[in-house]
């Protein structure tokens, strides 16, 4: 048994985990630190709280040092942004570096703020020389913006725009150390994305690509090519976003039944133009073409695998133009191969370029175009003034709705919030992925109780990390404290909050969390409420993040690495059934807790575990006679 960590460990334990979250999961999510926003008067920043970093054990120290640069950092770039905005400095226009092509419109518009260095193809080297008598830079997927970049700029580079949506060529985590905002233009691409995805859907129905390259061999094949009829036809659309729903739009127009699997999608928006939600399994499991408009993430990563293929319909055919990674491209040359996928049609792949040799490209039954989908002259317009629009705004000290990353907030708030700031994340992430069904999210409650008056406590941050582990998993919207609010109301989701006033020491500013989502079918019943809603709540103790109600049960277990839910029946042994299942095969039990209802009726065990446990081993647990339910939830 894990001994309970010091009030002093587990705090510098959370504000290590703020400076090192470039080592989780996905590298290109921002921190912890992307949340905060700047104060309201830069200069009267205070760098640290009572505790000097002296007091500190060395690791401590550094860690506490690092918070103090950071803050310095963007005290110093708030402090000469907000002069510039009074015109108390320097009356010199800023100099933007524009590392790949724009379109005029954007290059024009930005010309009338600053003077602009058209500078293409840089090397690593050259753009590390130049970066440093820059304001802003505008980069396309071209071109890498990373650590050494921001350390060249000498903390002069005020934003960086990425002219497209995919952000994976920023180091977003260096970019908030150094005080860079970074933003993005999601939205200029839209129509060119889903036309590109119904060209791409009409040309492989009817072999267009393989009959051109035909005749042009001089051949003239009319049998060979037969296609089919898109007429009747199922369509299920897995991503319902502003893609998959004007994707939708058009193959309702073709007369095909549209289906779609969103979480998120609001089941109002869909009806109203004709397209059922269905669960994932359903869509796949229906469809006589599947349309790819999902985000890729952890939760999406190869989703489309063996597994996934082996319950779809015998000659179905597929269309991504989303993001390669999602699909397992060795099972998907194996499904073609066996005729459970028919056709494929394909604009974006794991690795791009692909390998000239790729079994997948070469393959008779796949149409490919090399990343097409928002190569129109009008998109190319568009993405260029959304930039454009987006670093200007920036430059003049404005924060927009597509920041991917945010300035700092006091670090009086930071120091105080930070586990909660974890705490809160964590239970979003939780709430998630206990949903099923295709109803979608809509509706999310968060409840604070705290014994501070409700109006001294300021929970903008944490509703915004609970948006962001809500939405974050399944999506490929960065959250932070600026855009949190728009991106919960682009996806139909109404977040409300409840402050409850509690008997306990106001020394702490909330006592515990509570997130609900209402109106959704659970994975794991258990964690439905007496109202039917999905529940859980969680408390901070010792400064760790704790899950200490799932539904209508109380546990007590530390939010780290990943849990296993169990309800079962209340006897006696059961805790040494599931470990010894767990050890056979080599998971290892980080900590393990039950809670129960009434004594020998129903409990809940909460095990944390370091690694996921195989199908197997799940499907061992599951068998065990008194135990009802289980969920693997990730962390």
């Amino acid at each position: 048994m894990a001994s309970t960590p010091s009030p002093h460990t587990a705090v510098t334990a959370h504000l290590n985990s703020l400076l090192s979250s470039s080592s989780s999961v996905n590298h290109n999510k921002p921190s912890n630190l992307s949340f905060l926003h700047a104060s309201s008067n830069p200069s009267s920043i205070k760098l640290l709280h009572s505790v000097s970093p002296s007091s500190f054990s060395p690791s401590i120290s550094s860690s506490t040092t690092a918070i103090c640069n950071v803050l310095k950092t963007v005290e110093s770039a708030d402090i000469s942004l907000s002069r510039d905005l009074h015109g108390v400095v320097s009356t010199s226009k800023p100099t933007i570096l524009v590392s790949e092509k724009l379109g005029e419109a954007g290059l024009d518009l930005l010309r009338s703020f600053g003077n602009v260095d058209c500078s293409y193809d840089l090397s690593p080297q050259d753009l590390c020389a130049k970066i440093s008598l820059c304001d802003a830079l505008i980069v396309r997927s071209g071109t890498k913006v990373t650590r050494e970049v921001f350390e060249a700029a000498q903390g002069r580079l005020k934003v960086v725009g990425r002219a497209g949506v995919g952000i994976d060529n920023v180091d977003l985590q260096a970019a908030t150390e150094f005080g860079c905002l970074v933003v993005n233009a999601p939205t200029a691409n839209t129509i060119a994305a889903a036309e590109h995805g119904i060209a791409l859907l009409t040309s492989m129905a009817r072999n267009v690509a393989q009959s051109d390259a035909s005749m042009k061999a001089g051949k003239w094949l009319r049998s060979k090519y037969v296609g089919v009829s898109l007429v009747g036809k199922t369509l299920a659309i897995m991503g319902f976003g502003k893609v998959g729903s004007e994707v939708a739009r058009r193959a309702k127009g073709l007369g095909m039944h549209v289906i779609a699997h969103d979480p998120y999608a609001p089941a109002d928006r869909a009806r109203a133009i004709g397209v059922d939600l269905v669960s994932f399994e359903q869509a796949i499991s229906t469809a006589d073409f599947i349309s790819l408009h999902m985000p890729l993430t952890p939760a999406t990563n190869k989703v489309f695998n063996d597994d996934t293929f082996a319950k779809m319909k015998k000659g179905v055919r597929l269309i991504n133009v989303a993001r390669g990674g999602v699909i397992d491209e060795d099972a998907l040359v194996r499904a073609l191969d066996s005729g459970i996928v028919a056709q494929a049609a394909l604009d974006v792949f794991t690795v791009e370029p692909p390998p000239k040799d790729s079994k997948l490209v070469q393959h008779e039954n796949v149409t490919v175009t090399p990343h097409l989908g928002a190569s129109t002259k009008e998109a190319q317009e568009g993405v260029a003034i959304e930039i454009a629009e987006a670093v200007v705004g920036a430059l003049n000290g404005e924060l927009s709705a597509t920041a991917v990353n945010a300035p700092m907030v006091p670090p009086e708030v930071l120091s105080e919030l930070a586990p909660y700031v974890v705490l809160a994340e964590k239970l979003g992430r939780l709430a998630v992925q206990l949903v099923t069904g295709g109803s979608g999210i809509q509706s999310v409650k968060v409840v604070y109780k705290s014994a501070r008056d409700p109006d001294s406590l300021d929970t903008r941050l944490l509703r915004a990390m609970v948006t962001k582990g809500i939405i974050e998993p399944i999506s490929d919207t960065i959250i932070n404290l600026v855009n949190a609010d728009f991106s919960a109301k682009q996806k139909g989701l109404r977040i409300s909050e409840e402050r409850i006033i509690v008997d306990s020491s106001p020394e702490y500013p909330v006592e515990s969390i509570q997130v609900q989502i209402s109106n959704v079918q659970s994975r794991f019943a258990s964690a439905l409420s007496e109202n039917g809603n999905i529940s859980i709540e969680g408390k901070v103790k010792y400064g760790v993040p704790h899950l200490t109600r799932v539904g209508p049960f109380s546990v007590d277990v530390s939010l780290e690495g990943n849990l296993i839910l169990c309800k079962q029946v209340d006897q006696p042994g059961m805790i040494g059934k599931v470990g010894n299942i767990l050890g056979e095969s080599n998971v290892n039990v980080s900590f393990m807790s039950v809670g129960r209802t009434v004594k020998g009726k129903q409990a809940i065990m909460a095990i944390g575990v370091d690694e996921e446990p195989d199908k197997d081993t799940q499907k061992k647990i599951g068998e065990v006679s008194a135990v009802e339910e289980f969920v693997f939830l990730k962390l």
